[in-house]
């Protein structure tokens, strides 16, 4: 079987859908549908569906034991595809593990690599940095209809989605939890600050931190800090996965923006080659700071900093680099410039940079 998750509409049904053209007899069952989802349980399909798409399934609060039994007494006679817009991997209710019958593939938003052909570079960046990497924002490129259609998003995310697998009553405050992240992005989060805010318990919020992230809405990024001596424990910065819901200037927008991509890139690379890849962040004792390490099996691929339009080189980013032999460093601006190379750290412009969808250095 192959798992595919991710965000709340940034693809997977159009994906799944589109694949059922290469299967003959092929079907596609959601379990939001009343109708489609008394088929599912009933196994309602014929031996010439070569491939059974069953979307959103993870709802169903039984599901990994009962497709775990038909995945055991039918893998002779289908394929089978599961989508959903939360951490299928993650949701283990009730029954044994899915070890080995499964391929997990993680979807995202669109990135500058996956602009349409007659765009160009720049114009997808600002719609990124404006619209988001949704492909409904993205394309139909209307910021009112974009602020309804993420307004909506929320509220299926908040009311339908956290409501039907996690127990949480107090959805106001969670809702009020969120708007604080969204105007702390690029910065350490302090669980004790946030609970006290919200007069919640500490152990609250860390829990809805949890929740958010298996919903694929946001995502934390940990401090790196093996065999630094001078490194200091310090909380995780938060990250959005739709780039429109950061509130703030321009230079947090355009970190969360930067933090997607390269979130986008490893995670890719872990569920196709099977390596272990890491997204970190490095602050010390000095306040020395870069904003991204990228790690390969915990070992330092690249480090990299993001400046809006700084052209002038970081000194925390030169320090690091000689002091932890990083193989690559880079200074992703926003700007476009031409790239140039000084004291061994690569300065380029975004258009350039995050055009990749694989970055060289984590191969």
């Amino acid at each position: 079987m192959v798992f595919i998750g991710g965000p709340r509409q940034c693809g997977k049904t159009t994906l799944a859908k589109t694949l059922l053209d290469g299967f003959s007899g092929s079907i596609y069952l959601n379990w939001d549908d009343d109708r489609q989802r008394r088929e599912i349980l009933e196994r309602q399909w014929s031996q010439a569906n070569k491939l059974i798409v069953l979307d959103e399934l993870h709802k169903y609060k039984q599901w990994k034991s009962w497709l775990k039994g038909v995945y055991d007494t039918e893998k002779s006679d289908h394929a089978f595809l599961v989508t959903g817009s939360a951490r299928l991997d993650v949701y283990r209710r009730g029954g044994d593990s899915m070890m080995g019958r499964y391929h997990y593939w993680r979807l995202h938003p669109f990135s500058l690599s996956e602009r349409p052909q007659d765009m160009d570079a720049e114009e997808a960046l600002r719609r990124l940095m404006v619209l988001g990497g949704f492909p409904e924002p993205f394309l139909q490129a209307d910021e009112r209809e974009a602020r309804r259609w993420r307004r909506q998003r929320l509220d299926k995310i908040v009311r339908d989605d956290i409501r039907d697998l996690e127990n949480i009553r107090d959805i106001k405050t969670l809702e009020l939890l969120i708007d604080l992240l969204k105007t702390r992005v690029g910065g350490p989060i302090v669980i004790k600050n946030l609970a006290e805010d919200l007069q919640v318990s500490q152990p609250t919020v860390k829990h809805w931190l949890e929740v958010l992230e298996r919903m694929y809405y946001i995502f934390l990024v940990y401090p790196y800090s093996t065999n630094l001596s001078r490194a200091i424990l310090k909380p995780p910065k938060v990250y959005f996965y739709d780039n429109a819901d950061v509130e703030g200037d321009q230079g947090a927008r355009f970190e969360n923006l930067v933090a997607t991509h390269l979130l986008k890139s490893i995670q890719f690379l872990e569920d196709r080659e099977g390596f272990r890849y890491q997204l970190r962040y490095l602050r010390d004792k000095e306040g020395r700071e870069v904003d991204f390490v990228l790690l390969r099996e915990k070992k330092i691929c690249e480090l990299i900093e993001v400046k809006w339009n700084d052209e002038q080189m970081s000194p925390s980013l030169r320090y690091y680099r000689e002091k932890l032999r990083a193989p690559c460093a880079t200074q992703i601006l926003g700007k476009k410039l031409r790239a140039f190379e000084k004291q061994g750290i690569r300065v380029v412009s975004a258009v350039e940079d995050l055009t990749l969808l694989e970055r060289k250095s984590l191969i």
